[in-house]
């Protein structure tokens, strides 16, 4: 499902070029529940941007479902976005004085979707991660578990295959953290491919593979027998040597 073939990507500040990814290969089968961790600055933003079509890559190739978006105009990689692939962010990004289900409606709405069909998918969406009774309550109505779960809705509207997750309880407590992980694994038992960046080893626990991102290399890629998930997807390859080889069209 997401081929990533020597993908370096380099940022240009000034006279400086900062090397974001060096040269990455990476397979994620569909399926997968993978976590992605790293310190600071070792990339993993910057992955998790271009997996997710929000940047592309200085040179390598991107396969998504076999086919090449590297080299997409960005009009082509919104469309790649919006049907494919969902988003959840560790700050939720919802609007301040907007209901729980228009938030949600909102990624169909400029999907050209009628009212009727926008909301009826919107609800369900909502009814999915447990929020069927808070669907007319406002952002400071809610907990910051629930209005991450109004995240998540918002992000399985439009029936994604991958949902990708940048920290996304990172700003939870323990309690509502788990919650969020454990509707992350009832995705995947659905097939929904989950890729997320966590830097909380206890919440990379909770994937099937776990990697780790050095300097823009992958340093380690291993299988977690201990995580969630359906381990559908095809198993990691094992101990790898590095390979040297945001919020727009959201809706919001």
């Amino acid at each position: 499902m997401i081929e990533l073939v020597d993908v370096t990507k380099e940022y240009h500040m000034g006279t400086q070029t900062v090397h974001a990814l060096r040269g990455v290969d990476l397979t994620v089968e569909g399926g997968e529940f993978a976590a992605i961790m790293g310190p600071s600055g070792s990339g993993k933003s910057t992955i998790m941007n271009v997996i997710g079509c929000l940047d592309q890559p200085t040179s390598g190739t991107y396969l998504l479902d076999g086919t090449d978006v590297s080299q997409m105009a960005d009009d082509e990689l919104a469309r790649v976005r919006n049907k494919r692939i969902g988003f959840v962010f560790q700050q939720f990004n919802l609007l301040p004085r907007t209901p729980a289900i228009k938030q949600v409606e909102l990624p169909l709405m400029y999907a050209g979707y009628s009212r009727r069909e926008r909301r009826e998918r919107a609800a369900d969406a909502l009814r999915s991660v447990g929020l069927g009774d808070r669907m007319d309550h406002r952002p400071d109505e809610l907990s910051g578990g629930q209005q991450q779960r109004v995240a998540i809705a918002r992000a399985l509207v439009a029936e994604p295959t991958i949902i990708l997750a940048d920290e996304p309880t990172g700003n939870l407590d323990s309690a509502s953290g788990e919650e969020v992980l454990k509707i992350f694994d009832d995705l995947n038992a659905r097939g929904i491919t989950i890729v997320f960046v966590t830097h909380d080893p206890e919440v990379s626990e909770q994937a099937r593979r776990i990697l780790h991102l050095r300097d823009g290399l992958i340093e380690s890629d291993k299988r977690n027998g201990h995580g969630r998930g359906n381990g559908h997807g095809q198993a990691a390859t094992g101990e790898l040597q590095p390979v040297a080889s945001a919020l727009r069209e959201l809706g919001l």
